[in-house]
């Protein structure tokens, strides 16, 4: 297997078609040559799948060798039969990488409510090969695509070391942890609770600011492996590489939303705090009257007002502080004019839109980011299980 994508030292993977919808590959697994350091964040989902749970379980005690993926099919809901198929999964790829079970994460994506094919789970799975080429990161994240356009990969160098990241998702993304499914590969050398600690702040500004239509999936899952044969990185190089890596990710999935023609992108400014600007961020980017404005490039600042003022238990937002733009255009409290609005449809005519919200009460700030809702998030979700 070849990479154009960046590949840390020391990961081998596969990947290939098991054969469970379509003839596109729709497994992979990753795994470091040698012992690795994790941190990982799962679904808060009350309906989380097997896949989680077990993660949750390799994860706990901060070491995982490296993560197995099956794409277009959850097993979520499927009973006792759905937890012994995601062990027997686990298992199995384990035994085929040489490393105990309890250290591979495994994740499953797709349609929920339908059992694994095991007979063809199994097949697949017997025929991988004694020992695991170099991993190819661009074919594993086409491989756990499910309405995705295209592949998200991103990376970045710290140091002597790289850290890559894959990512899938493009609806039924609103996170309440991390979000769809994303894996981070570095050779980086940093201590766990340090990897830990930076992981999670990473993924609050980044994957926690995400939304593309409100809800939170089953099975979401993300996931940062450091194996340090690149010896140590200073931690806050470090944390500003994955943050720019996750990041890039984000923007993708934003952009690559179920039917979505534009990247939006919502900064708030101003606020109490950065948990209050978080919150105005995120009803602004979730409101279907301000995504289908921004699909129609209409600067209808009213809704976004509408979005902030439905935040009703933030008493100390007040109309006469706030200020609304679209791009640069200030469009609140600005007298609206015809050419004011012009300036501003002229932005939001392009394919990222920016939308700020300054609420004019101390410091906190934060930006969230989704896309535009379509006539095509409505024909893709309508057909998903055909």
């Amino acid at each position: 297997m070849s990479s154009k994508t960046p590949v840390p030292a020391g990961f081998r993977g596969v990947a290939g078609n098991i054969g469970i919808k379509d003839p596109q590959d729709d497994f992979f697994a990753v795994v470091s040559e040698v012992p690795a350091h994790v941190s990982a964040v799962f679904t808060r989902s009350r309906f989380a799948g097997p896949s989680v749970l077990l993660s949750r379980r390799a994860a706990a005690d901060g070491r995982a060798r490296g993560v197995a993926v099956i794409a277009r099919n959850a097993n979520v809901a499927t009973g006792a039969a759905g937890e012994e198929h995601a062990r027997e999964f686990q298992e199995r790829v384990a035994a085929a990488a040489g490393v105990p079970a309890e250290e591979i994460l495994v994740a499953s994506t797709g349609v929920i409510g339908r059992p694994y094919p095991m007979d063809k789970v199994r097949a697949h799975l017997d025929g991988l090969p004694g020992e695991f080429p170099a991993a190819d990161l661009d074919r594993a994240a086409a491989a756990m695509m499910t309405t995705d356009t295209h592949p998200k990969t991103a990376s970045a160098r710290v140091g002597e070391a790289t850290v890559t990241g894959i990512a899938k998702g493009v609806g039924m993304i609103e996170p309440d942890m991390a979000t769809m499914l994303a894996w981070f590969f570095t050779d980086a050398r940093i201590d766990q609770p340090v990897l830990d600690a930076v992981f999670r702040r990473v993924v609050d500004r980044t994957f926690n600011a995400l939304s593309i239509d409100t809800d939170t999936s089953t099975s979401d899952s993300a996931a940062l492996f450091a194996n340090g044969l690149a010896g140590p990185v200073e931690p806050a190089a470090f944390e500003e590489a994955l943050f720019g890596v996750a990041l890039e990710l984000v923007r993708m999935i934003a952009a690559d939303g179920e039917g979505a023609g534009k990247l939006l992108e919502v900064r708030v400014s101003g606020a109490r705090d950065d948990a209050q600007a978080k919150r105005v961020a995120k009803a602004v980017v979730n409101s279907p009257l301000v995504k289908t404005a921004v699909h129609g490039a209409d600067p209808n600042w009213g809704r976004v007002a509408m979005a902030v003022g439905k935040c009703s238990d933030e008493t100390d937002i007040l109309p006469e502080r706030t200020r609304i733009l679209f791009g640069d255009v200030e469009t609140y409290p600005a007298e609206a004019t015809d050419e004011v609005l012009a300036r501003a449809a002229e932005h939001m005519k392009g394919d990222e839109v920016v939308v700020s919200v300054d609420l004019g009460i101390a410091e906190g700030g934060f930006t969230a980011y989704g896309c535009d809702l379509t006539e095509g998030y409505i024909r893709i979700n309508a057909d998903y299980t055909t």
